[in-house]
């Protein structure tokens, strides 16, 4: 919301603040947001958006808004839904199957069970695989390489014939040896609403979910003798390489299951004094369980054949007790107020041993053949039943090491496994009212955290009716945003691309000894102050709002950019940082190429506007319609020096990768049993950088319009039938033309611009 991350808006359900999931995103802010995905549709009676700081009200994260899903609350009937579709590019094929079905519950209560199954094939937007170091397959030409016979790999490829199908068999999903797109996905979850009146005009309620979901997805390919496909000398002096298990290289594929539930009892009534309260218990909990298949511990070398691994599993649970007051003071005034206790507590999950555990050939000559360049007397022994070991060849593999853990994700061994958990009490007050013409609010909210100081922030708002059709309103608020157990404990170990090429980066803690070690300092919180102004226009003929804002936020979190790791002695402070692992006692540190972690990095501003018009439009007959426009302009600019945390390409991306300016035009006609559905959404323009950002190093993408169209009819009264299709045209974003997407990727996977293409669909839904 307003370009912000998804970990500075508030999602409720109910009014009711939704648990977080387990998983901490590795890069920028290290989001740690609620998985919207499961509140199924079938479950949703309305949503509403509050574009404004609301944090005095909803505590830390409301920096940017709030999101409230409300539930439906239907006694009696119900509905179920069938809906299928797939990419014009013949693939991606999902199907969804939702319900809702209400049911009395006591004297005027109710009960209303939601239900979703949810099953979506993979796409495949990427080319084959050739970069400049390797190719799969001979002729090939993709992303500005060709297969050239004076490359190391035509050379391997023209000596080992059996590679040309060999390669086929590399990954788990297909003869693509890298596939990059949307993953597979499965999800099936139910969600419940009930309330039931007690006497004295009281009521209890609840709701809650249990969802639980899979998807699986490829990561980078390693092709023949790349780092960790390299020839070793085992214990009988012999040379062995895990090119006997996987000839045609391997692309490990990686799988996460989640479990998702919660659930929220509460009870309103009125105090004899004219006060009504509202009295909540909530508890949530999501887990991630991995698993990584198709790969291999490379320090296990020859002793161990295992492929399959389970690296670990990441959770969180939330339980909060919750207060609500409001009283009327006067005829015209509110006051509310009230107090909320949150314990939070995100675990690591130690995995299973060979998926950390550190192999003999983690570290150069594990048997101990050579001594400053002489054979020993096992060395000698090897040589002497035929083994071609030479101790005085630097090149020989004796001398090699490889990477410790089940290589692509390493499992959280009992040195990065535990848990991280606070509690945190808050008291608020808050005061509505009108005078004459004029609305107000003003907030105040008091937030002690276990793991940091107190705050206490504060909200006015006013809106003023200047005239029967027009209003001006207006806000100043400050903010404050605690980090999260998962952004203070997460840790992770994975490749991924800081400079173009697949090297293996570490993310660790940044209040642990290991990020501690490379300079880092713990997690502060981020504070903010945000103003916002508005004009609201409101006629018969149509209603329009513009709203400008500026957020200005201090020691924002942010992952600081990737610091190299080497072992060269040469390489400074590349060198420097790998001696601070080894000193940190971090194992297959020789094997990590660089390593980062999350730090309040730098201060920033965001300013824009948003404008919404909504005009209704009469047809003579039957006919009517409605058309919505929705714009938004962002800039994101920086306050304080960022030296020391971002070099020039994350500087560049951090406020010109995410297009400034995006509109959304909405068109619905009706007509008897037909309605039509018209809408146009536009992304501006932005720009990507590529290493030190000169002339030559940055893309600039154009701006992109992508067009929807959906026709539904009312074939009965319960009866009705949808089709239609987004994305009509079969827009692409640009493809990169500046060597930053490697290994098959032309798109920028994280972009908010969709890189999928058509996509076709129909849907009968009959209500009951």
């Amino acid at each position: 919301m307003r370009d912000l991350p998804t970990d500075k808006t508030v999602v409720l359900v109910n009014s009711k603040r939704r648990h977080r999931a387990a998983l901490v995103g590795i890069g920028g802010s290290g989001s740690q947001g609620p998985d919207m995905a499961t509140i199924p549709m079938s479950a949703i009676k309305s949503i509403e958006v509050l574009r404004d700081g609301a944090g005095a009200i909803y505590g830390t994260d409301a920096i940017a808004g709030t999101i409230n899903f409300i539930l439906k609350d239907n006694s009696e009937g119900g509905m179920i839904s069938v809906d299928t579709g797939g990419y014009s590019e013949g693939d991606g094929d999902s199907v969804t199957v939702r319900g809702n079905i209400g049911m009395p519950l006591g004297d005027g209560g109710f009960l209303s069970v939601s239900g979703e199954v949810y099953q979506a094939d993979p796409t495949y937007r990427g080319e084959q695989y050739c970069q400049g170091w390797w190719c799969v397959e001979e002729g090939y030409v993709g992303n500005n390489h060709t297969w050239d016979a004076g490359n190391g790999y035509a050379a391997y490829q023209a000596a080992n014939p059996g590679y040309a199908s060999a390669w086929q068999a590399a990954s788990l999903d297909g003869p693509v040896v890298q596939p990059w797109g949307r993953p597979n996905e499965e999800r099936s979850g139910v969600f419940y609403n009930a309330e039931i009146p007690l006497a004295g005009n009281g009521t209890l309620y609840s709701f809650g979910n249990y969802t639980v979901s899979e998807a699986d997805g490829s990561f980078f390919y390693r092709y023949p003798y790349n780092s960790v496909l390299k020839d070793l000398r085992t214990a009988d002096g012999s040379i062995w390489n895990q090119l006997e298990e996987y000839p045609g290289g391997f692309t490990p594929r990686f799988f996460g299951e989640v479990t998702d539930y919660s659930y929220l009892l509460g009870l309103k009534n009125e105090m004899g004094n004219g006060i009504m309260y509202d009295v909540s218990v909530r508890y949530g909990y999501n887990e991630i369980s991995y698993a990584l298949n198709n790969t291999f511990n490379p320090s296990m070398g020859d002793t161990s054949n295992q492929k399959n691994f389970h690296p670990g599993d990441l959770s969180n649970a939330e339980l909060q007790i919750q207060a609500d007051f409001t009283m009327d003071i006067s005829d015209t005034a509110v006051l509310a107020f009230g107090f909320s206790y949150l314990d939070e507590e995100y675990e690591i999950h130690q995995g299973g041993e060979n998926s950390y555990k550190v192999g003999p050939y983690s570290n150069p000559d594990p048997y101990s053949f050579c001594d400053a360049g002489a054979a020993t007397a096992a060395g000698t022994a090897v040589i002497a039943n035929g083994s071609t070991l030479d101790c005085a060849d630097s090149s020989d593999p004796v001398y090699r090491a490889l990477a410790v853990g089940s290589n692509g994700f390493p499992g959280y061994s009992p040195a990065f496994s535990g848990v991280y958990a606070r509690d945190s009490f808050a008291l608020y007050g808050e005061l509505n009212g009108d005078i004459g013409i004029f609305g107000y609010q003003a907030a105040l909210r008091y937030e002690d955290y276990s793991d940091f100081d107190s705050e206490i922030i504060g909200k006015v708002a006013g809106i003023w009716e200047i005239g029967p059709v027009v209003s001006l309103r207006a806000s100043l608020g400050t903010g404050f945003r605690a980090p999260t157990p998962g952004q203070q404990g997460t840790t992770n170990v994975s490749t991924r691309l800081p400079n173009g090429t697949p090297v293996a980066v570490g993310l660790f803690p940044a209040g642990g000894p290991v990020a501690g070690a490379l300079g880092a300092t713990a997690l502060r919180p981020e504070t903010s102050v945000s103003y916002t102004a508005g004009l609201v226009i409101s006629t018969e003929a149509f209603a329009m709002t513009i709203d400008t804002y500026v957020i200005n936020i201090d020691d924002r979190t942010n992952a600081v950019s990737t610091q190299d790791v080497s072992t060269d002695p040469a390489s400074g402070a590349a060198y420097t940082n790998y001696l601070a692992l080894e000193a940190a006692g971090v194992a297959g540190a020789n094997s990590i190429g660089g390593v980062n972690w999350f730090t309040n990095a730098f201060d920033t501003s965001s300013s824009g506007v948003d404008i919404v018009i909504t005009v209704p439009i009469t047809y003579s007959g039957d006919s009517s319609a409605k058309l919505t426009a929705a714009f938004n302009y962002n800039d994101t600019s920086f306050e304080s020096d960022i030296t020391g945390y971002f070099n020039a390409e994350s500087t560049h991306d951090f406020t010109n990768l995410t297009p400034n300016t995006r509109w959304i035009m909405t068109y619905n006609h009706y007509m008897g049993d037909w309605s039509i559905m018209g809408r146009a959404s536009y992304f501006g323009e932005s720009s990507n950088c590529n290493g030190d950002c000169s002339t030559t190093n940055v893309q600039t993408y154009d701006g992109i319009v992508f067009l929807d169209l959906e026709a539904s009819y009312q074939v009965t009264d319960e009866l009705k039938l949808s089709m239609g299709g987004r994305n009509l045209t079969d827009e692409y974003p640009e493809k990169d033309n500046i060597g930053d997407y490697c290994c098959g990727r032309v798109y920028n996977s994280s972009t908010t611009v969709d890189w999928q293409g058509s996509y076709y669909y129909g849907r009968l839904s009959y209500n009951f």
